[in-house]
């Protein structure tokens, strides 16, 4: 037997606007909200065929974020070109950051509760 990944849990102070945040970049939406927890997921899911991918799960915690990620999502956009997806994202809420990646073809963007992601120029970084 093995595992399936169906869920990352993401902890900050403010899961509702921070899953708002995240459905707008994912076009996702809001599955689940109980005892503070926020499930977001894709909103065709009962329409799909075959996989589905995992939901994020937003969990307030009462500590602030400290450091680097050392977990972080990647995104590829799916209808425009890296630049205008980056453009969106800071338009979202999203702020550049630099952790140290140097030049590289991806470009490193922190959430509003500042957790890293990178927006791919392709499907691999």
């Amino acid at each position: 037997m093995v595992s399936r990944f169906t869920e990352l849990a993401i902890d900050c102070a403010e899961p509702r606007e921070l899953a708002r945040f995240w459905c707008a970049v994912l076009g996702a939406e809001i599955q689940d909200e109980s005892d503070g927890l926020v499930t977001i997921g894709p909103a065709d899911v009962e329409q799909r065929q075959g996989p589905v991918a995992p939901v994020l799960t937003f969990a307030p915690v009462p500590e602030g974020k400290t450091g680097k990620n050392r977990l972080h999502l990647d995104v590829n956009p799916v209808d425009r070109d890296q630049d205008a997806e980056v453009r969106r994202l800071l338009d979202l809420g999203a702020r550049r950051v630099d952790v140290g990646q140097g030049e590289q073809s991806w470009v490193v963007l922190a959430d509003p509760e500042g957790n890293e992601l990178c927006v791919l120029a392709s499907r691999r970084p």
